[in-house]
């Protein structure tokens, strides 16, 4: 399934959990409105589209977490939806932390902070407000954000990534030295050549 249709589950007040898979883009205006019973929301990371009063009135909805970056979010998607404090962000959160694990976070903390009050940060826990959110009327600033971020945790993960691969290469020479075919450990070292690097880098 890859859409679901306007009004489909509208009013349907005993309804308390959905799955939506990986694969589904699209949410139709009202699908969920006033689902009173609902009471918490998590979109795969495929979700491109929730359209206006997708959840409106779901005054139970108290945790949504968002997988991926939604490209549009209609408004008043989540109007009446009283209980609803944040939008978490765990893929997202997951990634960050990663980076704080490596120790490579203080690069891109400033970064970080510098988009708090649209994107809030405790720990490595990334989320939006629901007041942010503002029914719907500012996810345009908050996905520029949002793509900001991403964007910064990506090209750490892609250093990252190439510093393995160099280590990898280095590893697969060393491994082939024996007393027959001996060399200086700094001989086996290998490199991504400087261009290929910054080429790689400067695309995120």
């Amino acid at each position: 399934m890859t859409y679901i249709s306007n009004g489909a589950f509208c009013g349907c007040n005993s309804l308390r959990e959905v799955v939506m898979n990986d694969g589904l883009a699209k949410i139709g205006q009202g699908v969920f409105a006033n689902c009173t019973s609902l009471e918490s929301r998590s979109f795969p990371s495929t979700i491109e589209e929730i359209e206006k009063y997708a959840f409106s009135g779901c005054n139970n909805l108290t945790v949504v977490e968002f997988h991926g970056i939604v490209q549009t979010i209609g408004l008043d998607a989540f109007e009446g939806c009283h209980s609803l404090e944040r939008f978490t962000l765990p893929s997202i959160s997951t990634r960050l932390n990663n980076i704080m694990q490596s120790g490579n976070y203080p690069i891109i903390e400033a970064k970080i902070e510098g988009v708090r009050g649209v994107v809030e940060r405790r720990g490595s826990i990334l989320f939006v407000l629901a007041a942010t959110m503002n029914r719907g009327r500012n996810w345009n600033t908050i996905k520029a954000s949002l793509d900001q971020i991403v964007s910064w945790i990506r090209y750490h993960e892609i250093k990252e990534e190439t510093t393995l691969f160099e280590l990898a290469l280095w590893k697969t020479n060393l491994d082939q030295v024996d007393d027959v075919n001996p060399a200086n450990r700094d001989d086996c070292r290998i490199e991504v050549p400087g261009p290929v690097k910054d080429a790689i880098l400067q695309y995120f």
